[in-house]
C-alpha cells in the first residue's frame, strides 16, 4: 500500500483552489475539503486558520500568478501587460474577484501585491502624484474586475460566456425598437457573440490614452 504524502499548507491550498474552480465559493467547505484530501475536517486546522485563511491563501496563489511588467518598457505598456494579465489569470479563477469584491478575502502578503505595487510604480513613472495615482489604481482595477463581473456571469458562470449574451434574445424580443432605438440597434448587432479579450483590450487601450492625457495635465499643473 503506498504511503500517504504528509499533508502541508501548500497541498491544503492547491485543494481548495480545485475545489473553488469546480464548486464555487459556497462549495468550498471545510468538510467537503478534507473529503478531498482523504483526511478528517480538523486535521486541516493544522495548516489554515478558517475558511478566511483559505480564501487569502488561494487568493494570493492567483495573484502569484499575474506576470510583473518588464520595467525597462514604457508606463503605458507596464500598465497594459498588468492589467492584461490580472484579467487573464482571474478569469480562469472566478472565484478570487468574487471573494476580493464582497470582502471575504483581503490578502495583504508582499506575493499578493507585488502585481499591484508594480502597477502603482507605472502610474508614479507617468507622472502622477499621490491622489492622482491613486485614482488611476482604481480606474484600473474598477475596468478589470468590472470588465470580469461582465464575462463571468458576477463571477460565477462560465467564464468564457458573456453574461448578458444568454439574455440578448429575450431582450431583443421584448425591446420596443421605436422607444428604444439606439439600444436596440446595439443589442441586435452584437446577438452573434462578442469576443470579451478584445474588448477588454480595447477598453484598456483607450483607459490608458485617457490616463495618458491625464498624466500630462497633472504635470502641467506642477
Amino acid at each position: 500500500m503506498a504511503r500517504r504524502e504528509p499533508l502541508n499548507r501548500e497541498k491544503v491550498l492547491d485543494a481548495a483552489l480545485e475545489l473553488a474552480d469546480k464548486e464555487g465559493l459556497q462549495g468550498l467547505a471545510m468538510r467537503r475539503l478534507a473529503k478531498k484530501l482523504g483526511v478528517e475536517a480538523m486535521s486541516l486546522y493544522n495548516h489554515v486558520s478558517n475558511k478566511a485563511d483559505i480564501l487569502d491563501g488561494i487568493a494570493e496563489r492567483v495573484f502569484g500568478q499575474v506576470e510583473r511588467p518588464d520595467p525597462a518598457l514604457t508606463w503605458q505598456e507596464q500598465v497594459r501587460e498588468v492589467a492584461l494579465s490580472m484579467y487573464r489569470v482571474f478569469g480562469r479563477h472566478p472565484v478570487v474577484p468574487l471573494a476580493l469584491v464582497t470582502d471575504r478575502s483581503n490578502p495583504t502578503s508582499v506575493r499578493a501585491l507585488e502585481p499591484l505595487d508594480a502597477l502603482v510604480g507605472a502610474l508614479f513613472q507617468a507622472g502622477f502624484d499621490d491622489v492622482g495615482t491613486w485614482r488611476a489604481l482604481g480606474a484600473v482595477n474598477s475596468l478589470v474586475f468590472g470588465s470580469l463581473l461582465l464575462s463571468t456571469g458576477g463571477f460565477t458562470g462560465d467564464p468564457g460566456v458573456h453574461a448578458g449574451e444568454q439574455g440578448v434574445s429575450a431582450y431583443i424580443r421584448e425591446m420596443d425598437p421605436v422607444r428604444l432605438p439606439h439600444f436596440s440597434r446595439l443589442l441586435r448587432s452584437t446577438r452573434q457573440g462578442v469576443d470579451l479579450e478584445a474588448d477588454f483590450t480595447q477598453a484598456l487601450d483607450m483607459l490608458i490614452h485617457g490616463l495618458a492625457a491625464e498624466a500630462e495635465r497633472s504635470r502641467n499643473r506642477t
